[in-house]
């Protein structure tokens, strides 16, 4: 009995010594795999390795890169330019860490002290590596308002608009503009004296862009200006009044509803639309371009004292429900809504790549083709549809230059 009592505290204390002396060795793997010192970056590669070396000496925004190093695990945070980066720590090792850098940097609000710097801080250090980020070339999205009077502010809108050095509007130079501090848009008045249309361009320290689009055009692509162009057969009325609707340049229709109930698709309404003969949407030669490269466009002013909140604004081919282009500013992308407003008029585009089957519902749009004909020509309607589940009590905007253009190169 004694000697069973022996062996079995022996064991017990055989089991708790290898469970110790594992525990230890668990502790020493362990931290073998975590850093100790003080973080050290070496150098910037790319992310996906070009052909030769690719060490970095410079990289734009918006780019995953491999930051090369020593002590790197347990990152608590990378900042480029003084802006926290992207990352996820579970994918580094000790040598080796991958960042996404911000898209947008405020690059003249940047202290000069954080200028070209990546700041990497751990759970156990921290450094600063001095490397160089430029913004890329500057992309142009758009202007508020193409076809505003002269003297009238507009914005160029887009991206990496910094260090700019040139910008024109309709082939005239602009000196008396201003740029945001993200670099997404530049603020400036219409020239006066512009007789033609023309492109814009911005030109920056990384390279220069011009838009594919013509501002102050009247004439390319224009189904209706209600002024020289006239393809309106009926619908709602024609107006000619900058105290109803300031900014306006000539004459412009309003589309007006009120006391709709939900799911109301009349479109033939008086003043809920404006219905255009056949017009050239695209022209032949370019019948086989991507949908994505032509849009509609037109300007749109919605007073501020009739918000508007509920329905849509369809773009139609020749009557029919088939092929619908659904614009609804209220909607916001996370599913809110927001009284929707203009300050003057604005230019609104709608992509031919937006079309869908279905009342706008359904499935997108194949091709040019298919949405207007082999020809390019057809005809447009434009109404205001209340296809929601609440009524619309008013709804009042004036809307002019209705138009299909060219909006990629």
């Amino acid at each position: 009995m004694k000697k069973s009592k022996y062996y079995t505290k022996s064991y017990r204390m055989l089991t708790l010594l290898v469970m110790v002396l594992f525990i230890q060795l668990g502790c020493k793997k362990d931290d073998n795999n975590v850093s100790k010192g003080t973080p050290v970056i070496t150098a910037i590669r790319n992310y996906v390795a070009s052909p030769g070396d690719s060490l970095l000496s410079s990289v734009g925004t918006g780019k995953w890169v491999v930051i090369s190093g020593r002590n790197l695990k347990g990152a608590l945070s990378i900042s480029f330019d003084g802006v926290k980066g992207a990352f996820n720590d579970a994918w580094f090792s000790d040598t080796s860490a991958i960042a996404l850098i911000p898209a947008v940097i405020a690059f003249p609000s940047v202290p000069s002290d954080k200028l070209n710097t990546i700041e990497y801080v751990t759970n156990h250090g921290q450094t600063t590596f001095s490397f160089s980020i430029v913004p890329p070339a500057p992309s142009i999205s758009g202007v508020s308002n193409e076809n505003a009077n002269a003297g009238d502010s507009v914005k160029i809108n887009g991206f990496n608009f910094f260090f700019i050095k040139k910008v024109t509007y309709a082939g005239v130079d602009i000196t008396g503009y201003r740029a945001s501090n993200d670099g997404t848009n530049i603020t400036l008045p219409v020239p006066a004296g512009l007789t033609t249309g023309g492109t814009v361009s911005v030109t920056t320290n990384s390279g220069g862009d011009t838009s594919a689009f013509i501002v102050h055009n009247y004439t390319t692509g224009v189904f209706n200006n209600w002024d020289n162009i006239n393809t309106y057969p009926w619908g709602s009325d024609t107006k000619n009044s900058s105290t109803d609707f300031p900014g306006n340049n000539g004459n412009y229709n309003v589309i007006t509803a009120s006391n709709l109930a939900p799911n109301n698709f009349e479109w033939y309404a008086g003043g809920r639309g404006v219905n255009m003969g056949e017009g050239q949407w695209v022209p032949a030669a370019d019948i086989n371009a991507p949908l994505s490269s032509y849009a509609v466009k037109f300007e749109i002013s919605v007073p501020k004292t009739k918000p508007w909140t509920n329905g849509s604004i369809y773009v139609a081919v020749n009557y029919s429900f088939n092929f619908i282009g659904v614009y609804t500013p209220w909607k916001n992308a996370n599913g809110s809504t927001t009284p929707f407003i203009t300050d003057g008029w604005m230019t609104v585009t709608i992509p031919l790549s937006n079309f869908r089957k279905d009342n706008g519902s359904g499935d997108p749009v194949g091709s040019i083709t298919e949405l207007v004909g082999a020809s390019g020509r057809n005809g447009m309607n434009i109404w205001f549809i209340n296809d929601t589940s609440k009524p619309v009590t008013e709804f009042t905007a004036a809307i002019d230059n209705i138009r299909v253009v060219k909006i990629v190169k």
